[in-house]
């Protein structure tokens, strides 16, 4: 019978929506085919009360981005990679980290949907911004299947839950789900909002 494997990182993802569209960050480095991630980061137990905070505070930093109607999605646990791997194991880096004491450490990454309120590139901010290895791109493409097969979009298994689910995810955001958390709480959707959307959703 497997074990349980010890949870060693979490990270909060942003299955971001604006209008048809799908924001998200192409990442070019040298030697390397480029590869597309949902905007997010790894929680940082000092900083982010939440899961959900910590989501807020990764898409103000890679975005300068406002978010809302923050509904989880799709959870992927990964065993967790070395430091040395980077940033690209937060998206679909190697396997087989082995913790100190012999066991197998897992990250569990959190993805998101949500919808754009603002987003203003000159308040972005973070080591992406500061200190960037490669090159950082905020792209859209369309929320569809033939949006999602038209770029590498890791890691796979997110690629597969969309391609599987567009329609689903467009219903955790739509006003008869009945709530919506809003930053670290929930409360009532807004019934006056047609799609649960900041302006300009569908």
């Amino acid at each position: 019978m497997p074990h349980e494997r010890p949870v060693v990182k979490r990270t909060a993802r942003a299955i971001l929506l604006d209008g048809p569209d799908m924001i998200l960050i192409k990442r070019t480095k040298p030697g390397l085919d480029p590869y597309w991630i949902t905007p997010g980061g790894g929680v940082e137990p000092d900083v982010d009360a939440t899961v959900v905070d910590a989501l807020h505070r990764e898409v103000d930093e890679e975005l300068g981005a406002e978010v809302t109607g923050v509904v989880p999605a799709f959870v992927d646990t990964v065993p967790e990679p070395g430091p040395a791997d980077g940033d690209f194991a937060d998206a679909d880096g190697p396997v087989g980290a082995v913790e100190p004491d012999g066991s197998d450490g897992v990250k569990v990454q959190h993805f998101f949907a949500c919808r754009l309120v603002s987003m203003d590139t000159s308040r972005r901010h973070g080591p992406e911004v500061d200190e960037p290895c490669g090159e950082y791109e905020i792209v859209r493409i369309p929320f569809s299947r033939a949006g999602i097969a038209s770029v590498e979009v890791v890691p796979p298994s997110l690629r597969a839950y969309l391609d599987a689910n567009i329609e689903g995810v467009l219903t955790l955001l739509a006003p008869d789900l009945g709530q919506v958390v809003q930053g670290g709480g929930v409360g009532p959707a807004d019934p006056t909002d047609p799609a649960g959307s900041a302006p300009g959703g569908p």
